[in-house]
């Protein structure tokens, strides 16, 4: 029913699942934010039914089933282990559902821009009856009001278009299933039951779940801490990204120690060179040359090749060109079969061959074209 979407990927670093809005994706929402972060998690959103990359639904499901639905996520992507949560507005519900049905899954929560109960039950059913009735587009004008503080669209025309062109391309039979989910949610007289920590944030400008409903939540539950945002509606992630984000490194632990790079290095270093090449080095290694097995790891493993603005094909393509460029025909070699790891076809590596004789130098070029037949050749 949910649909998962890799945001940040650090498979080795702690995970963090991020909950969307009712009629965004956690792509159009989260994006901006969670590669502000700081701290170093391995961060996956998830859709709504019908939104996104979820497929629709065709009967109710309520806030509870939507919380199992996220459960089922997190088994997919860690199986039983723990994890970190962020949701805004139903994701926060969500969020607030998990924290009772499953604390122990649950390291600590930000529930954002939300509610323990969230307007009214019979304003839901009214739009799932519109939505059902006329489509998503008759409450398209409406939500993009409600979404942003004063100003924002005009600042940041492209983000509110992308949110605004999730909600028009929702299914609305799912976004209706959603609107009743919420008319029925309703969990103010059990956040005492909650003890795991819980940042609410909380927008001036919010009118749907204004600060006073996040200050319920903050109060209530056994450790909770409020914080709003200024200039900032329905849709903080969106509208504010790097003091949401800021916040939740804040909140989640802080920046990422050396330990924790390294780990994450390593499964990179894995999933990229094979485990029988790691095997090799890490059997290999020395007191002399332990430091710099550690250096590579954290460094070209943990910081650079986990970074989520190149993916794993470009970084690949970068580094064949840098290789050759220098002659380094040893590492060549491996980063030839860690290449075609990475998704790049024979076809492609030679388009880079061929691009890099211009640039580095026929010779060197030349030189490539031989370790490259040699190595490209091992499994034909």
């Amino acid at each position: 029913m949910l649909t998962a979407t890799t945001i940040v990927d650090a498979p080795g670093r702690p995970l963090l699942l991020l909950g969307p809005s009712l009629g965004t994706s956690a792509e159009a929402l989260w994006r901006r934010a969670a590669e502000r972060l700081q701290g170093g998690y391995h961060v996956v959103g998830w859709d709504l039914p019908g939104h996104g990359g979820s497929e629709p639904a065709y009967g109710g499901f309520g806030i509870a089933g939507l919380a199992r639905g996220v459960l089922t996520l997190a088994d997919q992507v860690r199986p039983n282990e723990s994890f970190r949560y962020a949701g805004v507005s139903v994701g926060g519900a969500v969020g607030l559902q998990l924290l009772l049905d499953a604390p122990e899954r649950v390291e600590s929560a930000a529930l954002i821009c939300t509610g323990a109960k969230i307007g009214e039950s019979t304003g839901w059913r009214q739009r799932a009856e519109t939505v059902r009735a006329d489509g998503v587009h008759a409450v398209v004008g409406a939500s993009q009001q409600r979404w942003f503080a004063p100003g924002f669209a005009q600042r940041s025309p492209k983000v509110a278009a992308a949110l605004l062109d999730t909600l028009r391309a929702a299914d609305p039979e799912s976004y209706a299933l959603v609107c009743e989910a919420l008319a029925a949610f309703d969990v103010r007289d059990r956040l005492g039951e909650i003890g795991t920590p819980v940042l609410a944030i909380g927008g001036a400008d919010d009118l749907p779940t204004p600060p006073e409903g996040l200050a319920r939540i903050a109060t209530r539950v056994r450790n909770g801490r409020l914080v709003v945002l200024e200039n900032v509606a329905h849709l903080a992630p969106a509208e504010k990204p790097d003091e949401v984000a800021a916040l939740l490194d804040d909140h989640f632990g802080g920046p990422v120690t050396l330990d924790r790079v390294r780990e994450a290095g390593m499964g990179v270093r894995r999933q990229v060179l094979g485990d029988e090449h790691v095997d090799r080095a890490v059997a290999g290694t020395t007191p002399f040359t332990r430091d710099f097995q550690e250096l590579i790891t954290a460094y070209a493993w943990g910081e650079i090749w986990t970074r989520p603005g190149l993916d794993r094909r470009s970084r690949s393509m970068i580094t064949l060109t840098a290789l050759i460029a220098l002659g380094h025909q040893e590492e060549l070699a491996m980063h030839l079969r860690a290449a075609r790891t990475n998704g790049l076809t024979d076809d492609e590596i030679k388009e880079v061959l061929l691009q890099s004789a211009i640039y580095c130098g026929v010779p060197a070029a030349n030189a490539a074209f031989r370790t490259a037949q040699q190595v490209l050749g091992e499994s034909s």
